[in-house]
């Protein structure tokens, strides 16, 4: 019987894996957890595969690990991997930039043992740059999986009197596979950066608990290059284009084009009012730039997925 499974899911990270995995092996208060990891190689082009078979020849820990394949492409596919695999019915996972404190697998088992309904939880993550993140980086470090707050509290009764949902983030989630089982489809909609508010939106559904456990806590590696303006700008037009998917999911089909229409309005002003607030530093503020950038995609995603939805139904005549 295995208690618990830490799940790795990387891509192209044959420079990254190795301190992930000696973070783990420095874990603390686990002499009575029963618990594995595995690793999930989201179709690596890299040398991924060789560092971690080169890894595991030298592994003399008591608690086993496994390397897994996952061909195909998408964070989504590289954790519902993990599920089947994981003997465990709490699955903590880590992207190949995360790096455990050593109590991390200790406090993520106790909370879900203490927590019998919470669906997934997460804990602090805190940034650990490469350079100094620019002015204003505040505003947008959720996006980042930046949260920190030393208050453990629930999602669910937090934003209950409030029609706004907030989830953990994706970087050290735990998920207990029950959760997953009875709310996840098989096939994911939405694209990674997205795929977290489906994921985690589908277990809220289906009534389960979602929580924030402060005792948890990991790094996470920021290198300078998401701080560049050309990263910026995709990495929020992504989030703001797929928006509308994750939206209209909280609403039944007859609300969608009414409701759709009241979000493109507001979403319409909202990038408007910001415009003309920050015209005058928007060419040199990385983070003006990518607020902006999410503003306007979001006021778009409606269009893209009116388009999408078209173009899938003249191909498939």
């Amino acid at each position: 019987m295995v208690d618990f499974t830490v799940a790795i899911c990387t891509y192209n990270g044959e420079s990254r894996i190795v301190d992930v995995l000696e973070k783990l092996r420095s874990q603390v208060g686990t002499e009575e957890i029963s618990w594995e990891i595995l690793i999930i190689d989201n179709n690596s082009t890299d040398n991924t595969a060789e560092v971690v078979q080169q890894h595991l020849s030298t592994w003399s820990e008591i608690y086993p690990i496994k390397y897994c394949f996952e061909a195909e492409q998408g964070l989504a596919f590289a954790r519902r991997c993990a599920i089947k695999e994981a003997k465990s019915d709490l699955i903590g996972f880590l992207d190949d930039d995360n790096l455990p404190y050593s109590n991390w697998v200790a406090e993520a088992y106790k909370f879900g043992q203490t927590h019998e309904n919470a669906g997934a939880y997460g804990g602090q993550i805190h940034g650990k740059f490469e350079v100094e993140p620019p002015p204003g980086f505040e505003r947008i470090a959720r996006f980042f999986a930046i949260i920190e707050s030393k208050k453990t509290y629930c999602y669910n009764e937090k934003y209950q009197s409030t029609k706004k949902r907030m989830f953990p983030p994706g970087a050290g989630i735990v998920i207990r596979k029950q959760a997953w089982l009875e709310s996840i489809p098989e096939h994911p909609v939405l694209p990674q950066t997205n795929e977290d508010l489906e994921m985690l939106n589908y277990i809220w559904q289906k009534n389960w608990q979602l929580w924030f456990n402060a005792e948890m806590e990991l790094d996470h590696l920021i290198p300078k290059s998401r701080f560049e303006k050309e990263y910026l700008r995709k990495f929020f037009r992504q989030n703001g284009i797929c928006r509308y998917y994750y939206r209209m999911l909280n609403y039944q089909p007859w609300q969608q084009p009414i409701i759709s229409i009241m979000y493109m309005v507001n979403d319409f002003r909202k990038a408007i009012s910001f415009y003309i607030k920050n015209r005058n530093i928007l060419k040199n503020d990385v983070v003006v730039i990518g607020e902006m950038e999410l503003l306007f995609s979001l006021s778009l995603s409606s269009f893209y997925h009116w388009q999408q939805s078209a173009n899938r139904k003249i191909k498939g005549r």
